[in-house]
C-alpha cells in the first residue's frame, strides 16, 4: 500500500510532466573590462553545473503544479493593472521632507532615481550540494512572500555562517533590498552598509550590477529624511560633488585619440612616448594609462615585458595594474611567464593575483603549467589562490595535470580545495578521472559531502550507467542512494528512467521512494509518466 504523501507526490510529478526547465537570467553580470575574461574562461564550469541547476527549477515547477486549483481566482484578472503601480517605490518616504528647504533640493538627485532599475526578485537556488542552499531558498520563500524582515534576517544568517558559500556574495544585496522594502530607517541605514560590503568583497557579484541602483535608491529615502550624510553620498553618485575633479569625457578626450594614433607607428617612435605616459599621475590620467597599456602590449619590443611588469607592480590604479598583467599572457613570451610568476610569487593585492594566474593559463606551454601547480602546492599561498590555480590547471586537460591533481588530493587537508580538485578532475575527461571520482565516491573513510560530490561529477563525466545502477544496491547510506536517484535523473538513458522507475515500484524507504518519483515527473521520456499513472492505478 502507498501512504497517501507518496501518492501526493505522484500526483504532483505528474501534473509537472514534462516540466519545461527555464532558468532565471543572471540580473546584473559585473562588465568591468577586467573581469571578462576570467567570465569568458569560466563558462566552461557553468555548463557542467547547469544540472544542478535544473533541480531547483524543476521543484518550483512542482510547486506550481499544485496552484491549479485556484480557479476561484479569475475574477482578479483585473487587478494586471496595477502592475503599472511598480514604479511608485520611489514615493516611499516622501512623507517626511522636513531635512530639504525645497522640493527645488531634489533636481540634484534626478541622475541617479532618475530612470534606473535593479533586481527585485532573487533567481532559483542554484546549487544543492551548497551549504548555504536551504538558508537561501528559505530566505528568497520569505522575500516573495513579502515577509521582508524575516527574509532580512535568513539572509544575514547565510552571510555569517557560510562564508565561502556561492548564494553569500548575493546574499549581501537581497538583505540589503529585504531591508529596504522594510521602510524602518534603522533598516536603511543597515542597507547601506550591506551594499558597500558587497562592492568591496564581491565585485563580480551576480547582483553587482544592481547595487549601486538600489543603494542610490535606500540613499535618495534617507536624504529625503533628512538624513545629511546619505545626503552627501547621493550627491557623490550623482556626480554633483564640487570637491571632485571632472575629468573629460573618453570621446572627446584628444589625449586618448592621439594615444590610440600611436598603434600606427613603429615601435621606436611609440614606445618611450608611453613610457612618459604611464609615468602621468594627474587624475584624470588612469583612463590614459589603461589606454597606454594596451598600445605597449601590442609593441614587441626588448622592453615590453619590462615595462608592463613594472606597471603592474606600481600603477597606482588597480584596474592598469590588472590590464598589464592580463596583457603580458598576451605578449606569450618566456619571459612574460617568468614576470607573471614573479607576480603571483610576490603580490599581496589578491585580485591581481588571481589575474596574474589567469594570465599564466593563456600562456600555452609546459613551464606555463608548472608554475601553477608549483603555486598549488606553496605552503604560503593564500588558499583561496590555490583553489583558483588548481581550476586553470583542470582546463589544462593533460594526464600530466590529472595524475598532479590526484595527488595533490591526497596530500591536502583543505576541504575547500579538495572539493576544487574533485570539480577539477571532473573537466579532465578520461576512463582514469572518471574511475578515480567513482572509488573516491565508494571510498566510506572520506566525509559523506565530498563522496556526494564526487558522485556527482563521475555521473558528469560519464561513468558508466551500469555500474551507477549496481552501485545502489551496494550501498547502504540514504545520503549517497539520494544522490545516486539526482544522478540517473541527469543520465537521458532509458535504463536510467528504468531504475529510476524501479526504485519508485519497490524501494522500501519511503523518501527516496519520493525522490525517484519527483525525478520521474521531470522526465521527458512517455515510460515516466506511464510509469507513475500505474503506481497510482495499484
Amino acid at each position: 500500500m502507498f501512504s497517501l504523501s507518496l501518492l501526493t507526490a505522484v500526483a504532483v510529478a505528474l501534473q509537472a510532466h514534462p516540466a519545461p526547465r527555464k532558468h532565471a537570467p543572471r540580473s546584473g553580470i559585473a562588465r568591468t573590462p577586467a573581469a571578462l575574461e576570467t567570465m569568458a574562461a569560466e563558462l566552461a564550469q557553468l555548463d557542467a553545473t547547469a544540472p544542478v541547476l535544473a533541480q531547483g527549477d524543476a521543484e518550483l515547477a512542482a510547486m506550481g503544479a499544485q496552484l491549479a486549483g485556484l480557479d476561484g481566482l479569475q475574477g482578479l484578472a483585473g487587478l494586471q493593472g496595477l502592475e503599472g503601480l511598480q514604479g511608485l517605490e520611489g514615493l516611499e518616504g516622501l512623507q517626511s521632507l522636513e531635512g530639504l528647504e525645497s522640493l527645488q533640493d531634489l533636481d540634484v538627485f534626478a541622475p541617479v532615481l532618475a530612470g534606473r532599475e535593479f533586481a527585485t526578485e532573487p533567481r532559483a537556488s542554484w546549487d544543492a550540494q551548497d551549504p548555504g542552499d536551504s538558508l537561501y531558498r528559505a530566505a528568497r520563500q520569505q522575500l516573495n512572500r513579502s515577509r521582508y524582515a524575516e527574509a532580512a534576517k535568513l539572509f544575514t544568517d547565510l552571510i555569517n555562517r557560510y562564508e565561502r558559500s556561492s548564494y553569500t556574495p548575493d546574499a549581501y544585496y537581497w538583505a540589503a533590498f529585504a531591508l529596504y522594502r522594510t521602510g524602518d530607517d534603522p533598516n536603511l541605514q543597515q542597507a547601506v552598509v550591506l551594499l558597500d560590503k558587497q562592492k568591496s568583497r564581491y565585485a563580480r557579484a551576480a547582483t553587482i550590477g544592481d547595487n549601486q541602483e538600489l543603494l542610490a535608491r535606500v540613499l535618495g529615502v534617507l536624504a529625503r529624511r533628512g538624513n545629511q550624510d546619505a545626503r552627501v553620498r547621493l550627491q557623490q553618485l550623482a556626480g554633483t560633488d564640487t570637491t571632485s575633479t571632472t575629468c573629460p569625457n573618453e570621446d572627446d578626450d584628444p589625449r586618448i585619440a592621439a594615444l590610440m594614433a600611436l598603434n600606427q607607428m613603429d615601435p621606436e617612435t611609440a614606445v618611450p612616448i608611453l613610457k612618459g605616459v604611464l609615468k602621468k599621475r594627474d587624475p584624470c590620467a588612469a583612463e590614459l594609462r589603461r589606454k597606454a597599456v594596451w598600445v605597449l602590449s601590442q609593441k614587441r619590443t626588448a622592453e615590453t615585458e619590462d615595462i608592463l611588469l613594472d606597471v603592474a607592480r606600481n600603477d597606482p590604479d588597480s584596474d592598469v595594474r590588472e590590464q598589464a598583467v592580463f596583457w603580458l599572457s598576451q605578449v606569450g613570451t618566456e619571459k612574460a611567464l617568468t614576470a607573471l610568476d614573479s607576480i603571483a610569487h610576490t603580490s599581496t593585492d589578491e585580485d591581481l593575483l588571481e589575474k596574474a594566474l589567469f594570465a599564466i593559463s593563456q600562456i600555452h606551454s609546459p613551464r606555463a603549467i608548472q608554475a601553477l601547480r608549483d603555486f598549488a602546492t606553496r605552503a604560503d599561498a593564500p588558499e583561496d589562490a590555490k583553489e583558483r590555480a588548481v581550476f586553470w590547471i583542470g582546463q589544462s586537460h593533460d594526464s600530466g595535470s590529472a595524475a598532479f591533481l590526484r595527488d595533490l588530493y591526497g596530500k591536502t587537508t583543505n576541504e575547500d580545495l579538495k572539493e576544487k580538485v574533485i570539480f577539477a578532475i571532473s573537466q579532465m575527461h578520461s576512463a582514469e578521472n572518471t574511475r578515480w571520482l567513482m572509488d573516491l565516491a565508494l571510498n566510506t573513510r572520506e566525509d559523506i559531502d565530498v563522496r556526494k560530490k564526487a558522485l556527482f561529477w563521475a555521473g558528469q563525466s560519464g561513468a558508466d550507467l551500469g555500474d551507477l545502477i549496481q552501485l545502489y544496491a551496494r550501498t547502504t547510506d540514504e545520503d549517497m542512494k539520494e544522490q545516486l536517484i539526482f544522478v540517473y535523473s541527469q543520465r537521458h538513458d532509458p535504463a536510467a528512467i528504468d531504475k529510476m522507475i524501479d526504485i519508485a515500484r519497490h524501494e522500501t524507504n519511503p523518501e527516496l521512494r519520493k525522490k525517484a518519483i519527483f525525478w520521474l515527473g521531470q522526465s521527458h521520456d512517455p515510460r515516466a509518466a506511464q510509469a507513475l499513472l500505474e503506481i497510482i492505478n495499484q
